[in-house]
C-alpha cells in the first residue's frame, strides 16, 4: 500500500450548502477511500489554495486515480490534485537508486 495526498476545492454551490447546513465531510471522504480498497488517515479543511486535504493509503496508483475521479465526478468538488507520498524508508531506497543512476547523468556543456 502507498500513501497519497488529495487536495481539492468545493464548488460555489457546495460551499453555499455547507454554510447553510454545516457538516463534517471526513466521513464521506473515508467512504470513497474505503470503496477503493484503502484507508483514510487524515482529513483536514484548509485555508489557501485548497479547501481540504486528505491523507490516504491505497493499494496502487490506479486506486488513487479512481478516488480522485469518482470524487470529482459528483460535481461538488474540483481542482483535485493527487500527490504520491513516500515514507522515509521509501525515500531512502529512491535515494540509493538515484546514487547508482547518477553516474549516467550528463549535464549540458553550454558555452
Amino acid at each position: 500500500m502507498s500513501f497519497y495526498m488529495l487536495q481539492g476545492r468545493y464548488s460555489q454551490t457546495a460551499m453555499k450548502n455547507l454554510v447553510a447546513a454545516p457538516e463534517d465531510r471526513s466521513r464521506a471522504a473515508a467512504d470513497i477511500v474505503k470503496a477503493a480498497g484503502g484507508k483514510m488517515h487524515s482529513f483536514f479543511n484548509s485555508f489557501g489554495e485548497y479547501d481540504f486535504l486528505v491523507i490516504m493509503e491505497l493499494p496502487d496508483d490506479q486506486a488513487a486515480g479512481a478516488v480522485s475521479m469518482a470524487a470529482g465526478s459528483a460535481g461538488h468538488i474540483g481542482d483535485l490534485k493527487t500527490t504520491k507520498l513516500f515514507t522515509g524508508s521509501e525515500a531512502k531506497a529512491a535515494m540509493k537508486a538515484a546514487s547508482e543512476v547518477a553516474t549516467s547523468v550528463r549535464p549540458p556543456k553550454g558555452k
